[in-house]
């Protein structure tokens, strides 16, 4: 237990305070934690990023059994998918700092309880305004989990032990959409559409009971202050602080500072803004895919339902090779670290982004050529190979790159691209039938593969101009590391310090960085 000094405005000392702090080998510190526990956290967790995933695209697999229930259009019954994954956009913005403040075991207990509970009127909806206010609703609640994952990751592993644990859940949230459709497919034919939601229901509700009753809080502050205050109500003495409690700030400053930053860095920062647009160009084509999928299977070849989500199998092979390659990347980025001293610069992240780019494009000019009704299944369902597998390495990479060039405004980065991306993923859904009607299927393919060919020039931009481009930003970050421990310090002395914010907003992208 360290003391600390909290400074008055005219910069007089008031108090001294006994910090509260982990000592070495403290059996509560999460990282102090046995291997075995911290792989069941990390697995429980994983699998809820998985639930929520599966819950964003098993109700793909019968649109129109919607349609024809509640007797309204095609793109009407499209709606619930866009509305749930707008919640994805915003309800980061929330939790994120509400996680810091409260713990992240109360946020994963009380919004997977509200998503599990609004479930069910989609099961027994009478109309198709109901489906649609419900799954608003439940996207907002799976986000947090969604956002938190990350988070929980980084407070069970020390950085060295991170690289496994952060693949195994990396392959989650994609896995989840592929594996949706194929399961929703069959049981749809079998059961009809509302049989979607129920199942949804069985599996957050696992999730939930999991998570609330087998995990307990692994967020470092939550856990101190849990101790600060044992020990002030033990003692009688005030004097036991955390360092979030020697933060002046009321928590309404912080929420609006991580609301209005994300915009900021949106809108003036080229770096953000285009590695934000070819996020949200793939994450577009991956939920084209739930609607492309029945045209050119379902449509245009007669599949059912149910052997059309077997045409996703390769989409979650090609994740899950992408993840088995992860530690790799890893390894030859260490390489990298010593090369440059510790200090690599930002770029060295784009390596694997320039790589695995061409992987998208390849993937869509196959579907897009092999997807003629008269011809075999095997060439359009093979196309989700490449496209799978080039996700994770473009996510990973994209985000370690924001992280790098923006490390004291990193989360703000990240939560711009969220934003952004979860928007245009729920708008490319309401126009794909459109475009494939309008354009027919193989231009319409084509279309998007040209899209991502031509992102897969932002990387290599960046490799050549980024470092220039990051030295004329007022955003992006150019000090030596030590000043920002430097910070943390005077942190410490005076939270009026105007790094505090900067400070804060690293650490938590060094919670968040992995969420995809």
């Amino acid at each position: 237990m360290d003391k600390a000094h909290k400074l008055s405005p005219n910069g007089e000392t008031r108090k001294d305070y006994k910090l509260v702090t982990f000592a070495d080998g403290d059996p509560e510190n999460p990282k102090n934690w046995s291997k075995l526990f911290k792989w069941y956290i990390t697995m429980v967790v994983a699998i809820t990023c998985f639930v929520v995933a599966f819950c964003s695209s098993v109700i793909t697999a019968d649109v129109p059994g919607v349609s024809e229930s509640f007797n309204v259009s095609h793109e009407a019954a499209l709606v619930p998918i866009s509305v749930f994954v707008v919640g994805f956009g915003v309800g980061p913005m929330i939790f994120a700092p509400l996680s810091e403040v409260y713990g992240r075991r109360i946020i994963y207990g009380s919004t997977l309880l509200v998503a599990v509970v609004f479930i069910i009127p989609c099961a027994v909806a009478k109309n198709i305004g109901t489906l649609i206010v419900c799954r608003a609703i439940d996207g907002i609640a799976f986000s947090a989990p969604m956002t938190l994952v990350g988070g929980t990751l980084a407070d069970l592993w020390r950085n060295e032990e991170r690289g496994v644990p952060m693949a195994a859940f990396s392959a989650a949230p994609f896995i989840g959409p592929a594996i949706g459709p194929l399961i929703g497919g069959f049981l749809s034919d079998a059961a009809g559409w509302r049989w979607l939601y129920w199942i949804q229901l069985i599996f957050a509700f696992v999730v939930w009971v999991l998570i609330t009753f087998t995990v307990p809080e692994t967020y470092a502050p939550t856990i101190l202050a849990r101790r600060a205050k044992k020990l002030r109500k033990q003692t009688g003495d005030s004097g036991h602080v955390t360092e979030a409690e020697l933060d002046p700030r009321p928590f309404s400053q912080r929420l609006g500072v991580f609301l209005i930053r994300p915009f900021q860095l949106l809108f003036r920062e080229l770096i953000v803004l285009l590695i934000s647009l070819y996020m949200s160009v793939l994450y577009g084509l991956l939920y084209m895919f739930f609607v492309a999928y029945p045209i050119i299977f379902e449509v245009r070849k007669g599949y059912s339902s149910g052997i059309t989500g077997l045409m996703f199998i390769p989409v979650a092979i090609g994740v899950i090779l992408s993840a088995a390659c992860a530690p790799l990347v890893n390894k030859h980025y260490l390489k990298l670290v010593l090369k440059h001293n510790g200090r690599p610069p930002a770029e060295v992240r784009l390596i694997p982004m320039m790589i695995s780019c061409w992987f998208i494009p390849i993937g869509l000019f196959i579907f897009a050529w092999t997807s003629y009704p008269h011809l075999i299944w095997v060439g359009p369902c093979l196309a989700g190979l490449p496209v799978g597998f080039g996700f994770i390495f473009l996510y990973n990479a994209a985000n370690n790159y924001l992280v790098d060039s923006y490390q004291h405004q990193a989360a703000s980065a990240l939560a711009a691209k969220t934003f952004i991306r979860s928007f245009w993923g729920a708008g490319v859904v309401l126009f794909t039938e459109q475009m494939y009607d309008r354009m027919g299927d193989q231009w319409a393919s084509t279309f998007l593969a040209f899209l991502a060919l031509a992102c897969c020039a932002i990387p290599f931009l960046f490799w050549k101009y980024g470092a220039k481009i990051r030295q004329r930003s007022k955003y992006a970050f150019g000090e030596d590391d030590t000043e920002l421990e430097k910070g943390r310090e005077q942190q410490l002395v005076d939270p009026n310090s105007p790094l505090h914010e900067d400070l804060e907003d690293l650490e938590r992208a060094r919670s968040y960085v992995a969420n995809p």
